[in-house]
C-alpha cells in the first residue's frame, strides 16, 4: 500500500552481527577452556586437576570465566555437586515448555490472540530446539514470576529481573543476550533481559545456555532485537506526535476501529496502529502519488474492497481491514505471531513480493515461514532493494505502535 511520506525521526543503527569472535582472543580461550570442566562437575562426573592445592582456586575462576549462568551464591556449593534433571525431564515428560513471565516492551505482548514479542520470539526458537510447545503464564511482576519458576509452577522464566532479586529468589539466571548488552541496548530493549531457571544444573539451562551462546542464534538474536527495535517512540517528537494524534484523532474514530475490527477479526488497535503508520489518523490525509484517507488506500484497491468514498473513516477502515484479511488468507499455513507481520509486509509491498522472498529463503535451506528469515533476508539486501527497507520500518513501526498502544490499555 501507498503511503504519506511523514517526517519521522529514527536513529540509523548499524545492523552487524555479533559474533563469538568479537570477544577478546584471551576471553574467549579461557570460556572454551573451562566451560567442559564445569559441565562434568555439574553432572557429578570427576575431571582431573592439576593439583588438589589450586582445586577450590580453579574451580571458582572456571565459574567467573564462563559468566553465563548465575548461581545463588548461598547454593553454589551444593548445586555444583548435585544432578538436577527435574525441570527438563518436566519438559520433554509433557512436551510443554512452560514460561513465566511479565508483559513489556522486551520481554512479551499479547495481541489477535496470540503473544509475540523480543523474548518471547527466542524462548519459542529453544522450544522449538527442544521439540516442545511454549506455553506463557503471565504474571503482574517479577518476583511472582520468579516465585512460579522456584514453586515448580514454571518451568523457566522470561523477566528484566535484577541479578539480586533472582538470586534472592533462589534461581539461576542467564542473560539473553549470552552477555552481547549492547545488541539489546541499541534496540531500545532492556540489556539484562534474562532467563531463569530453579537450578543451574538442570539440563534445561545448561542447553539454553549452549542455545543462546552459540554463534548462530547470536546473529538470530541481534536480529530479532533489530525487528523488536523499541527506539520510534522513545524519541521525543515521534511520542508527542503519537500522543496528540490518539488524543485528537482517535476518540472520533474508536467505534468504527473497533466495529470493522469485529466484522473481520481483527484486533482493533492493530487496524489503529496501521492507520496511524498510513495517515497519523488523518481521515482526510490525501498522498501526492494519489492515495487518500484514513488507511490511504489506492483508487484500485478501494474498488476491489467495495469502497466508494475513501475519505470515508468508517469505510476507509473497513477497506483496510478487509485487505488484511485477505493477506492473512495468503499465509494461512504460517502460524502466528510470524502469519501477522507477513500480512503486514504483503499490505506494505504486495504478497507476491513476499513469496518471492520466501523462495529465495528456502533455496538457501531455511524455513520459509519463520519471519526472523524473511525479515534477515531483507536486511542483508536492503542496499540493493529500497522496497525491502520500506517494508522492515512500515512492520516494524506498526508493531511499535500496536505494543504502545497494549501498554496503553494494559
Amino acid at each position: 500500500m501507498q503511503r504519506i511520506a511523514y517526517r519521522l525521526k529514527r536513529k540509523d543503527k548499524s545492523h552487524s552481527n555479533p559474533v563469538v569472535s568479537h570477544l577478546p582472543s584471551q576471553s574467549f580461550k579461557r570460556v572454551n577452556r573451562f566451560v567442559p570442566t564445569l559441565f562434568y562437575t555439574a553432572f557429578g562426573t570427576k575431571k582431573p586437576l592439576a593439583s588438589k592445592k589450586f582445586a577450590k582456586t580453579k574451580m571458582l575462576v572456571q565459574i567467573s570465566s564462563i559468566a553465563l549462568l548465575s548461581l545463588p551464591a548461598k547454593s553454589l556449593t551444593t548445586s555444583l555437586f548435585s544432578t538436577d534433571s527435574v525441570a527438563y525431564d518436566k519438559v520433554m515428560a509433557s512436551n510443554t515448555l512452560t514460561l513465566a513471565s511479565v508483559k513489556g516492551d522486551s520481554t512479551y505482548f499479547a495481541t489477535d490472540g496470540f503473544q509475540h514479542g523480543f523474548g518471547y520470539d527466542i524462548a519459542r526458537s529453544y522450544a522449538n530446539q527442544l521439540g516442545v510447545t511454549l506455553q506463557v503464564q503471565d504474571y503482574p511482576n517479577e518476583a511472582q514470576a520468579l516465585q512460579a519458576v522456584r514453586q515448580g509452577k514454571a518451568d523457566m522464566a522470561l523477566t528484566t529481573a535484577s541479578t539480586k532479586l533472582t538470586e534472592d529468589t533462589g534461581l539461576s539466571a542467564i542473560n539473553i543476550s549470552c552477555g552481547f548488552d549492547t545488541t539489546l541496548a541499541t534496540n531500545g530493549l532492556h540489556p539484562k533481559t534474562n532467563w531463569a531457571f530453579r537450578s543451574g544444573n538442570d539440563p534445561l539451562a545448561i542447553k539454553a545456555s549452549d542455545f543462546l551462546c552459540e554463534n548462530g542464534q547470536l546473529i538470530n538474536t541481534a536480529k530479532i532485537a533489530n525487528f523488536y527495535d523499541q527506539t520510534l517512540l522513545k524519541d521525543d517528537y515521534n511520542r508527542e506526535h503519537f500522543e496528540q494524534a490518539l488524543t485528537a484523532n482517535l476518540p472520533h474514530y474508536k467505534s468504527s476501529f473497533q466495529q470493522q475490527a469485529d466484522t473481520y477479526d481483527h484486533d482493533w488497535q492493530l487496524l489503529v496502529a496501521m492507520g496511524y503508520q498510513e495517515s497519523h489518523l488523518d481521515a482526510n490525509a490525501t498522498s501526492p502519488t494519489g492515495v487518500r484517507g484514513l488507511m490511504m488506500l489506492t483508487n484500485n484497491t478501494a474498488k476491489a474492497m467495495g469502497v466508494s468514498d475513501r475519505i470515508d473513516p468508517y469505510q476507509s477502515i473497513g477497506g483496510g481491514a478487509r485487505y488484511l484479511e485477505q493477506m492473512k488468507a495468503e499465509f494461512r499455513d504460517v502460524p502466528n505471531p510470524d502469519r501477522l507481520w507477513f500480512a503486514l509486509a504483503s499490505y506494505n509491498m504486495g504478497p507476491n513480493a513476499v513469496k518471492s522472498i520466501q523462495s529465495k529463503v528456502s533455496k538457501a535451506g531455511q524455513d520459509p515461514k519463520s519471519w526472523t528469515n524473511v525479515y534477515a533476508y531483507m536486511s542483508d539486501h536492503a542496499g540493493s532493494n529500497s522496497r525491502y527497507t520500506q517494508c522492515m520500518h512500515y512492520v516494524t513501526n506498526i508493531r511499535s505502535y500496536l505494543e504502545s498502544l497494549k501498554m496503553r490499555t494494559a
